[in-house]
């Protein structure tokens, strides 16, 4: 029996330096089944070329011009074009590991549909890593190692955009690369915990993510934070909030003003609560802020919290405890 084929979607703008290394890697993988659909998204140095010289090497890459622009519009470029089994993302900036499609594979196999593959990722630079990357590559790979990923869904993406395979069926169920919404990675994963794709757990480090100043993540409006906030509250409204129960916002920073503005946009009712003296009492886009404790007042609360200070979360979820709510049901943390 022929092994089955993925489809390696992989939009391309003005990573030339870096194709060669990422393209090389795929030429690589122990798992030979695959196909390249690159999309060159209106690059203006030699990406184009460079991955010709890939495609005239091997027929399994093929090279296409963005019918849009942006990231979005490439990857529907891509995946119309795609004739996989499988589906899988690549960053043309980065590096697979040999065996990465082996195992993504594998695991999908074994598992079956209604499962996602992921894989644990390492951040590469050539002027090292900031501590907040690490950080965020620890927590990552954390979940993944237990498959608990959507257990955090609401504090950042937690299943990386390069580092996942799924069957093209259960993409499709998802909504693949329909919906115009950024950041379009966190978008998807929303969507793939709507959908109920278990994740399954992984151990072994199968994505170089590469980190520069000019990378996407860093220089489009479409990574900002309101962007990622947007969506929390939009999953959240759709999935989680339960309109016969009392909600409250935790925190009165930037984030907590961003929910309030978003939920006084909807024209939806809520609490704002803070533990800081000087705020408590005064008046923010016409919501009075609370002590904390009015939260015992309220009959059967759901609460977003925004507060990122590590020591603030563990006094938060010891309250809650207190209180016995419980996190994915009574309160999630959106940071």
């Amino acid at each position: 029996m022929q092994d089955p084929l993925v489809s390696i979607l992989i939009p391309f703008k003005d990573t030339a330096r870096f194709l060669p290394e990422c393209l090389d890697s795929i030429l690589n993988q122990e798992y030979t089944q695959w196909e390249v659909l690159a999309i060159n998204d209106h690059s203006t140095d030699d990406s184009w070329e460079v991955v010709n010289t890939f495609v005239e090497k091997d027929s399994r890459i093929s090279v296409f011009k963005n019918e849009g622009k942006g990231i979005i519009d490439a990857l529907r470029t891509a995946y119309a074009e795609s004739q996989g089994i499988f589906i899988t993302r690549m960053d043309s900036d980065d590096v697979m590991s040999p065996n990465k499609l082996q195992v993504l594979v594998q695991s999908l196999l074994k598992k079956g549909k209604g499962h996602l593959a992921v894989g644990q990722v390492r951040y590469f630079s050539n002027r090292g890593i900031s501590n907040g990357y690490e950080r965020y590559e620890q927590w990552l790979n954390g979940l993944t190692l237990s498959g608990s990923n959507y257990s955090e869904i609401y504090k950042e993406c937690v299943v990386p955009s390069p580092c996942w395979m799924a069957y093209r069926e259960d993409l499709d169920a998802c909504g693949a690369f329909d919906p115009n919404r950024y950041p379009e990675d966190y978008d998807l994963t929303f969507r793939f915990y709507e959908k109920e794709l278990s994740c399954i757990p992984c151990n072994q480090i199968l994505h170089y993510w590469r980190d520069y100043d000019t990378r996407t993540s860093r220089t489009s409006e479409h990574y900002a934070q309101n962007y990622f906030l947007e969506i929390k509250l939009h999953y959240f409204l759709k999935l989680e909030y339960d309109t016969k129960r009392p909600l409250t916002i935790w925190g009165a920073g930037n984030k907590g003003k961003e929910i309030a503005k978003g939920l006084l946009k909807r024209n939806i009712a809520f609490f704002w609560l803070c533990d800081n003296p000087k705020k408590i009492g005064k008046s923010i886009y016409g919501m009075e802020m609370l002590h904390y404790t009015a939260l015992q007042g309220l009959k059967n609360p759901q609460s977003i919290v925004t507060v990122a200070n590590e020591k603030a979360q563990k006094m938060i979820r010891d309250y809650f405890l207190e209180l016995r709510q419980k996190s994915g049901k009574d309160y999630f943390f959106f940071c």
